[in-house]
């Protein structure tokens, strides 16, 4: 009885050694309704952020900044509210394009909408991701 007890401990302690740290990350919510404090014409988009991390590395979206320039995401990275950097303060005047990076709805446009541009040209099925209601639902 007592080797016996002493293998499912350890065999528990193995399992969480291995996947504990991992299970128990924060990986965000599944959903997320994403908010532009500098809009007002269209509704909040709706962000399916459980779909999206199915589909992508973190990486491709998050991104962080250092000394004034953007940095690639890295594993465990705190990922901060967009706003926290994409405001007048701290990207003043930045653009790509006709997207203001200063604001959150032009640096979203710039990742989200360049991306769902991206897949819309890669396969046909796909054409929906183009359309603003595709993230701006009433």
């Amino acid at each position: 009885m007592g080797k016996r007890l002493l293998c499912i401990i350890a065999i528990t302690m193995i399992t969480w050694v291995y996947t504990g740290p991992a299970m128990s990350s924060d990986a965000g919510p599944a959903e997320m309704k994403l908010v532009s404090s500098d809009s007002t014409k269209m509704p909040p988009a709706v962000f399916p952020h459980e779909m999206h991390q199915q589909a992508f590395e973190c990486s491709e979206c998050h991104h962080g900044m250092q000394d004034g320039k953007q940095i690639p995401y890295e594993e465990g990275m705190e990922i901060k509210n967009c706003e926290s950097c994409h405001n007048g303060d701290v990207l003043a005047g930045k653009k790509i394009g006709k997207n203001e990076l200063d604001t959150f709805k032009g640096a979203a446009h710039q990742n989200c909408l360049e991306c769902h541009k991206d897949v819309a040209k890669k396969d046909d099925s796909m054409k929906k991701l183009r359309s603003c209601k595709t993230c701006h639902q009433k």
